[in-house]
This record gives structure tokens, C-alpha cells and sequence, in this order.
């Protein structure tokens, strides 16, 4: 089944190779499909195309086949193209004439632009709150290992002394800097396209307003090109902030690899979530952050591919944003995955201690001792050549303490002001407004 079928049948090939991954894919939207048709539906009614008969029935069908789709039984019969197509077929057959109107007032353009949006909101809700956790997680190791010092580096050198207090708090002030990305996806996500049709409008008195409000939107596309226009420039920006996570990811993913290693030595996982090889029987390898990294390389790259799919399509809907679902769709639970997997592997991660009273770490200190002569009254520029000087002559001896006090330091890290930069932008989201709109939509 087509919506778009009239008499002459396509050829197989061709058919083959337009539908794409569309029927695989469309499984991922399926519930967004049937909440935007109930919403659109409820709408019909409101403005005399359907009765309220009518629109009972409608979404009495709609709320079964919303259920099969949570308990995971909805499937999309071969020769159907895609989920649209689906869940009309399925009114169809239990409702007859009843089941052709709900596509009135609507294009697949704007369904399938609908269904993104919906799918994309959601999937950010869900990253926002893994995001949350790891965060929580990270702050609390930041705390519990304040005082435990480890070597900082500049060019993979020994540069001054760190912490795991620094070093777990960064990456959580990290992820509230992203969160403000992936707020701004969302401000971009929550808007509704319905109405727009295949983006020119519709000669139908919709009332997009109420649609709006059926699903919980935060406002609407206004302009009905413009909504269309938004195809390919939402996912490109939503993506930029997934990538902007991913990032964070890759990065700390970079630094456990680093430091789980033997020559380094700071950290260490539990035997059973390290893998072994088959030849080398002391290997314990870090398998799930490498693939951490991966992954979240591989997000990272998401932003250009869309733009090099959507750069100089010109207004209107062209086939190419068709592929965009094959990239931007798995790219969430991917990145979902990796946040998971990331916090259940620092939930059992042992930091080592003690670990700058190896003699190689003793120049880690000499900026700590240049400052010391500068606080006792030399010029910094002598005192940076008098410290030089010892290290050259094999004199330097190391400062008995490390006293940083200033704001996002060793001895300040300012985990509350963090905490406070990251619940700002995490309470702004109002994720209530869309859940509630979605349970009153299928509420028995």
C-alpha cells in the first residue's frame, strides 16, 4: 500500500529503491505516527470533518494499535511503504470509509516531519536525563576523590599537579556546557509542523493551534515553507548537540584508556568488565570505553553528513531527506548507550593513590616552587630562571605541599556552583508539559 498510489503499478526496482530503509526505520516512529494522528484527528472533528462518531472510533483503533506498538506486535506488512501507510491501512480495514479521512489536511511531508519531531523530543528527554546521571555520578567521585592528586599534562608531558577531583569534576562541567546544546535542540524540536501539509498549507480551516496543543508543543512552524524548510536543518542542529555530548564522551573515554594503562597506572576496573585476548593471558582491556570512544566519534561526525546531504537543496521537499533517517534516527540510542554503559563503568572504577610519590613525578611541582619565590619576593621571571637552574643541576627539591585555593582549583573546586550551572539549564527543558499531553492523548 501507497498513499500516493493511483493506477499504473512502479516498477519493482524502482520501488526497491526509493522505500530504502524506510520500513525498518519507520518502526523507530511508529508510536509518534499514531500520536500524531490522534492529535490531527481530534482536530478534524473540531472543524466538521469528521463526526464525533467518527472520531471515536478513530481513536479507539488508534489507541490499539498505540498499545501493540508499546508491547512490541506492530509490524509493517511487506508491500506496505512505510508506517504512515501502515497505520491508515489498519483504520481501513476495521473502519472502511471511516479510515481514509484522517489523511485529510495532511501530507506525508508533514507527517513524517511531525513524527521526527516527536521522536526527536523524546529522544531528548531520555539523553537529558542519562546525562543527568552520569553527571550526579561524576560530581560525587569528584568529592569523594578531592584530596587524591594525579599528574596533569600538556602535550602528553608531565606539566603540574591535578587531581580526580579535577579531573571528574571537569568532565561534569563539561556535560552542563552541553546540556545548554541540547536545550537549544529541544527548543528547536518542540515546535509543530502539522498543518503544513506538503509545505504550502492547506485550503482546509486547520487549527494548528490546538494540534499544538494536543501534543504538548511548546509553539508552532509558523510559516508553512518554512516548516518544510526545517526538514534536514532540525536534524543538523539536534545532531550538533548530540555530538557536542559525544565529545565529552570520546574525550573521557581517551583519558580512561590512558590511565588504565601500565605505564600510567591512576585507575582500574574490576576484572569482569575488562576483556581478555587469546593469546595474551595477563590482557585486561578497556573494550567498553574504546568503544565509547567510537561510538561517539562516529556522532561527532553526524553533523557534516547531514549538511552534505541538505547543502543547496533548495525550498520545497526533495527525496534526499529521506536518508537523513538513516543516520539521525539510531544516532540517539546509540549515544544513549554509551552514556549507560559510560556510568555503569565509573560506578565501579578504583582510583589509585599516592600515586605523584614516584620520583618522575617530582618536576610536577616546580611551577608550585617558582610561585613559592614569587610569594617570597622575586620577580617571577627570576624566580622561573632560579627553579630552571636547580632542575638543570639536579637541586630541585619539591614543595612538602600543594595549596591551590582559587576558584575551580584543587582546593576549590566548586562543585555547587557546577551543580547549579547544570540543574539551571536541566529544570528550564519543562519536560512535564510534553509528557503530560502525550498521557492524555492515550488515556484509556
Amino acid at each position: 500500500m501507497k498513499l500516493w498510489q493511483k493506477k499504473e503499478d512502479v516498477n519493482q526496482l524502482v520501488e526497491a529503491f526509493t522505500i530504502g530503509k524506510d520500513q525498518e526505520l519507520d518502526l523507530l516512529l511508529a508510536e509518534f505516527d499514531v500520536l500524531g494522528s490522534m492529535a490531527h484527528t481530534i482536530m478534524l472533528e473540531s472543524i466538521g470533518l469528521l463526526s464525533k462518531s467518527e472520531l471515536e472510533e478513530i481513536l479507539r483503533e488508534l489507541k490499539l494499535i498505540y498499545h501493540d506498538i508499546q508491547t512490541g506486535s506492530f509490524t509493517i506488512e511487506k508491500g506496505v511503504e512505510d508506517v504512515h501507510s501502515q497505520v491508515e491501512l489498519m483504520l481501513t480495514r476495521k473502519l472502511g470509509d471511516t479510515g481514509k479521512k484522517i489523511h485529510s489536511g495532511r501530507s506525508r511531508n508533514d507527517q513524517v516531519l511531525l513524527d521526527l519531531k516527536l521522536f526527536t523530543r523524546k529522544g531528548i528527554h531520555d539523553t537529558a536525563l542519562l546525562c543527568k546521571d552520569l553527571f550526579e555520578l561524576l560530581l560525587t567521585l569528584s568529592e569523594q576523590h578531592k584530596s587524591t592528586l594525579l599528574p596533569g599534562y600538556t602535550h602528553l608531558q608531565i606539566a603540574m599537579p591535578s587531581s580526580f577531583g579535577l579531573w571528574f569534576g571537569a568532565y561534569a562541567e563539561s556535560i552542563a556546557d552541553d546540556m545548554w546544546m541540547l536545550f537549544a535542540a529541544f527548543k528547536m524540536a518542540n515546535k509543530n509542523p502539522l498543518g503544513s501539509a506538503a509545505g504550502y498549507g492547506s485550503s482546509f480551516p486547520l487549527n494548528r493551534q490546538m494540534t499544538t496543543e494536543l501534543l504538548g508543543f511548546e509553539t508552532l512552524n509558523y510559516n508553512v515553507v518554512y516548516a518544510q524548510m526545517s526538514r534536514g536543518k532540525t536534524e543538523k542542529n539536534i545532531s550538533a548537540a548530540l555530538s557536542s555530548i559525544a565529545a565529552t564522551l570520546a574525550k573521557m573515554a581517551m583519558d580512561v584508556c590512558l590511565y588504565v594503562n601500565q605505564n600510567f597506572g591512576f585507575i582500574s576496573f574490576p576484572d569482569h568488565l575488562t576483556t581478555g585476548s587469546s593469546i595474551m593471558p595477563h590482557k585486561k582491556n578497556p573494550d567498553v570505553f574504546e568503544l565509547i570512544r567510537a561510538k561517539c566519534n562516529k556522532i561527532q561526525a553526524l553533523p557534516n553528513e547531514i549538511a552534505l546531504l541538505i547543502t543547496n537543496l533548495p525550498s520545497g521537499y526533495h527525496r534526499d531527506l529521506q536518508i537523513l533517517k538513516e543516520s539521525f534516527l539510531p544516532a540517539f540510542q546509540e549515544l544513549k548507550d554509551c552514556l549507560t554503559i559510560a556510568t555503569y563503568m565509573l560506578q565501579h572504577i578504583k582510583v589509585h593513590e599516592n600515586i605523584l610519590n614516584d620520583p618522575k613525578y617530582t618536576y610536577l611541582y616546580s611551577v608550585d616552587a617558582v610561585n613559592q619565590l614569587v610569594l617570597e619576593g622575586t620577580p617571577f621571571r627570576d624566580a622561573y630562571i632560579i627553579i630552571g637552574q636547580q632542575i638543570e643541576n639536579g637541586q630541585f627539591q619539591k614543595p612538602e605541599n600543594v595549596i591551590h585555593t582559587h576558584e575551580g582549583s584543587i582546593g576549590n573546586l566548586c562543585l555547587n556552583e557546577i551543580r547549579g550551572l547544570f540543574q539551571e539549564t536541566f529544570e528550564a527543558f519543562h519536560f512535564d508539559q510534553m509528557e503530560q499531553a502525550v498521557e492524555k492523548l492515550v488515556a484509556e
